[in-house]
């Protein structure tokens, strides 16, 4: 089992929609332009936020995030044969830790024989 933090598209960037809170708490970026600025920030992300597992980057064209509609952040549980078999409420408040748990159970269980 493996987990991973995917950053994708920056949610609230200082150019297009900035947020108070962002401002309050030091998080300014802009959008990034360059794959180079995109992988700045998300290190940037994963120390600030403590993260404590491997983080991927999605790409500038955003393939991961129009594929699995993750914006502005979503929890997910993919299972061994590839298949999405939890995917959250947009987060921050979809995310409901019991049911990613239920989920983890679920495919952790032995088949039945």
């Amino acid at each position: 089992m493996a987990f991973y933090a995917v950053y994708i598209e920056e949610a609230h960037p200082s150019d297009i929609w900035q947020m108070s809170s962002n401002i309050r708490d030091g998080v300014i970026f802009r959008n990034p332009r360059a794959e180079s600025e995109r992988t700045a920030i998300a290190e940037s992300c994963v120390r600030t936020l403590g993260i404590r597992f491997p983080a991927l980057i999605d790409g500038m064209s955003n393939t991961a995030e129009r594929l699995y509609t993750g914006w502005p952040d979503r929890l997910f549980l993919i299972d061994r044969a590839g298949r999405v078999v939890y995917k959250s409420a947009p987060g921050p408040f979809g995310f409901y830790p019991a049911g990613l748990e239920a989920a983890l159970r679920k495919i952790m269980q032995p088949p039945a024989s």
